[in-house]
């Protein structure tokens, strides 16, 4: 009876505490200095969209390639490890003996981020995709300490999780002599002859598993994530990482498939790799052509490995970008057929075909959006009531924050949350901290202990954090 009738008085102190919680907010919700203070200290949960070479800020990466002393093309910003035979290419060691290190200091953090970005000067979609192949050269090597740094911000802005889309997986599996599948699979997309495409990808993956895909994937998983994972304690018990592989969109159909083979095979196989996604411009020629063959690979790889969870990159597109016809079916591809578990940015959703339909499903599923306010404003200069976040929210489909790549858009989760909280006014506290708590009970992590335990430790870091504020 005592224990009954203390669970009730606690109950009852959290309810108020949660109560002035959600007064102070309203009143400050137009201060963005006090929102800002306010979403600091708040339990952020986890964040579900993140790019492991995106979420890395320049500095620490620019500083790695000069300690290496790596060459700099003076003309793009770009570093190499080797000088190539063309080009304006200066060793950093050079730079700095002529006096003129600092100066490019500056111009490399304006083309590895959105550092000083004036909005004029240069198309930002093409700033933030060309920035990853200005700075990936100085990554291998620093996957550690980039990990590690990651950990420390999530840490003192009181995030508990990450779920990053870490690597492509190296395979060097000879696909020369299956090029003749590439226009095979690209005329039955075509047709949108699904049976026919399967058909070709089933012959395409008894291929792939003779040539070792597993091997590949086994590799990855051993020698490269668990053992850093491992050796630098990312886990403890107040941060837990888990990661996601990835493919590109512009490969060619075979390796595009070979490459998602050996993610799905790595997704199976190991608890840290959480899931499989799909990356690179949405709107980019092998993107959008071969799009519906994607998602077919996609559903066809879930056929073989049922457990492996996916979230998709979908409809990151906006009017103008591309054709407006070209806005109707990506993210209806991406659940329809592809069957993906989460959604990423689904910024089009206005636009999709039979979209009330589509948001009701996503509702009625259980499939997430996941949100990433800065990233669209920046990339696509969708922001505010053209963003469809209200779409979702009125649809009751389960709404993440997400911060997509903090690095080169030079910001955080608590930014994210900000702009919430100052943009969408009919959002509540309660609101937002479901979200919150979407973003660990949504997560791809397959143990359901960690899970659990990441879930109570949310309900401790609220009842400390909504104490803080006095009764009114």
């Amino acid at each position: 009876m005592k224990i009954y009738v203390t669970l009730i008085i606690s109950a009852i102190i959290n309810l108020s505490q949660a109560q002035n919680a959600n007064s102070y907010f309203e009143k400050i919700r137009d201060n963005e200095a006090e929102l800002t203070a306010f979403f600091s200290q708040m339990p952020k949960g986890g964040d579900l969209h993140h790019h492991f070479s995106g979420s890395i800020y320049a500095e620490p990466m620019l500083e790695d390639a000069i300690t290496d002393d790596f060459y700099l093309n003076t003309s793009t910003m770009e570093v190499l490890k080797e000088k190539p035979e063309t080009g304006n290419w200066e060793r950093f060691s050079t730079l700095s003996k002529k006096g003129e290190l600092y100066t490019y200091k500056q111009k490399i953090m304006e083309k590895w981020s959105a550092k000083d970005y004036n909005g004029v000067s240069y198309p930002s979609d093409k700033l933030f995709f060309e920035s990853f192949q200005k700075f990936s050269p100085a990554i291998p090597g620093h996957f550690g300490e980039g990990l590690i740094e990651l950990k420390n911000r999530a840490i003192s802005e009181n995030l508990s999780y990450i779920e990053t889309q870490l690597s492509t997986i190296p395979a060097d599996i000879s696909t020369k002599d299956l090029a003749t599948f590439n226009a095979q699979l690209r005329a039955a997309a075509n047709n949108k002859d699904e049976k026919a495409v399967k058909k070709l990808l089933e012959s395409l993956y008894k291929t792939f598993q003779k040539r070792d895909a597993k091997k590949y994937a086994q590799d990855f998983n051993i020698n490269f994530v668990a053992k850093m994972h491992n050796d630098l304690k990312i886990d403890d018990d107040k941060f837990t990482m888990r990661y996601q592989n990835f493919v590109l969109r512009f490969m060619e159909p075979v390796d595009l498939f070979k490459n998602l083979v050996v993610a799905f095979i790595s997704a199976d196989s190991s608890d840290l790799m959480a899931g499989v996604n799909i990356v690179s411009p949405e709107d980019g020629d092998n993107s959008m052509n071969d799009y519906w063959l994607h998602m077919v690979m996609f559903n066809y790889c879930h056929s073989i490995f049922p457990d492996v969870k996916y979230t998709l990159h979908a409809g990151e597109l906006t009017l103008g970008l591309v054709q407006p016809e070209d806005l109707t079916w990506h993210i209806n591809d991406a659940i329809y057929v592809a069957g993906a578990n989460r959604i990423g940015h689904g910024v089009d959703m206005a636009y999709e075909k039979n979209a009330y339909s589509l948001l009701q499903y996503m509702a009625k599923q259980q499939i997430p959006i996941e949100i990433n306010l800065v990233s669209n404003e920046f990339i696509l200069r969708v922001k505010e009531n053209r963003h469809p976040i209200s779409l979702y929210r009125d649809f009751n489909v389960p709404i993440v924050i997400s911060t997509d790549d903090a690095g080169i858009l030079r910001t955080n989760m608590t930014e994210q949350y900000v702009l919430l909280a100052k943009r969408y006014k009919e959002v509540s506290y309660s609101e937002i901290k479901q979200y919150v708590y979407n973003s660990i009970n949504f997560s791809f992590i397959k143990n359901k202990k960690v899970k659990k335990e990441l879930v109570q430790d949310l309900d401790r870091r609220f009842e400390k954090f909504e104490a803080n504020f006095p009764l009114k």
